[in-house]
């Protein structure tokens, strides 16, 4: 039975069918146990899960809840079509109080945790500000986000070990909002390498323009965005808008840095000159747009998509050095390959 996360109660056992991104719980099915669990998912994006009344010690009454409960339940199990909106399932349109998760918040400043467990946290988190962005990327969200990425830039920057564990946990599946955190926290890692604790570089900033470099693909369209099989010519030049699009969309927000500029406009430019919008090559590619493309080609080769396996790091670096040579400035892909072999 479909029940709204307002009607929940302590011993109801619930199964909740929204992406893993968008709840801070490790398991998508358990019984409620606690008010803090009752109170988590309140606060979580979706207003709805399932109850397993067999493995429920307290029942709903479906008397007791709206008609909308039973709708919801209907497009749920595919009994009986019904309006998404009129169902409550429309998109989630986000403001600047609640574009970041208060648990990404929370786990940026706890002390106490370890660094896997932080960097879980700060991971899946991120991943949920991201997916809530492209969904609302308005100017004053923008703003927000590029706030919240100044701390987990921070966070990167100082704390070796947690920085270390994010690594580690990167997904593969290839959502975009999945990918902008990769992406960003591979180049953050990677500038700290190049640069450490140099004043030269608005390492803020950078992260900003790391983590925000495809939000262009909100003019995608998502037909040809999320095509389950290889893309045509004519998808392929249309989805290269994105770079320019990303652009724009930044500049309008009045968030256009230098570093962001830069890094949205040239992190599908390649060495050998082969790349987009702009075909440049060697050194008309800023440093900053040569970080973020090796980050944007690694995390592309290790994601699962319909039409391909995903690759192991090691087999993405081997084929990068070996095949993708004159893609990348050697030197920072020297600096790259240095990342992976200290874990």
């Amino acid at each position: 039975m479909r029940v709204k996360t307002s009607d929940l109660k302590l011993g109801m056992y619930v199964e909740i069918q929204s992406d893993w991104a968008d709840h801070p719980f490790l398991r998508n099915r358990f019984k409620i146990t606690s008010r803090k669990d009752l109170d988590r998912l309140r606060a979580c994006p979706f207003d709805s899960v399932e109850v397993d009344l067999d493995r429920s010690e307290v029942k709903p009454d479906p008397a007791a809840y709206p008609s909308s409960v039973d709708e919801l339940s209907k497009v749920s199990h595919g009994d009986a079509p019904v309006d998404p909106k009129e169902a409550g399932l429309a998109p989630p349109k986000w403001d600047p109080d609640s574009l970041i998760p208060g648990y990404l918040r929370e786990a940026l400043h706890d002390r106490e945790m370890t660094p896997k467990q932080r960097a879980e946290q700060v991971y899946r988190h991120s991943r949920t500000m991201m997916k809530r962005l492209l969904e609302s990327p308005t100017a004053e969200n923008i703003k927000a986000s590029k706030q919240a990425i100044y701390d987990v830039s921070d966070m990167v920057l100082s704390d070796r070990d947690t920085a270390m564990s994010m690594l580690r946990l990167t997904h593969h599946d290839f959502y975009t909002y999945t990918h902008s955190v990769n992406v960003g926290v591979l180049s953050i890692m990677l500038a700290k390498e190049l640069y450490g604790g140099s004043d030269a570089h608005n390492m803020h900033e950078l992260a900003a323009g790391f983590f925000l470099h495809d939000i262009g693909k909100v003019k995608v369209n998502p037909d040809i965005l999320n095509k389950p099989a290889k893309l045509t010519d004519a998808e392929m030049k249309h989805i290269r808008i994105h770079p320019y699009q990303g652009y724009k969309i930044l500049e309008a927000a009045g968030e256009l840095t230098e570093e962001c500029r830069i890094i949205v406009m040239q992190h599908h430019e390649r060495a050998g000159g082969d790349g987009y919008p702009k075909a440049l090559a060697g050194e008309e590619i800023h440093e900053y747009g040569r970080i973020c493309c090796i980050a944007d080609v690694f995390d592309a080769l290790t994601a699962e998509r319909s039409y391909k396996v995903a690759m192991t790091p090691f087999e993405a670096l081997k084929l990068m050095k070996e095949r993708m040579s004159d893609h990348f400035d050697q030197r920072l892909f020297a600096g790259f390959v240095k990342l992976f072999k200290e874990q």
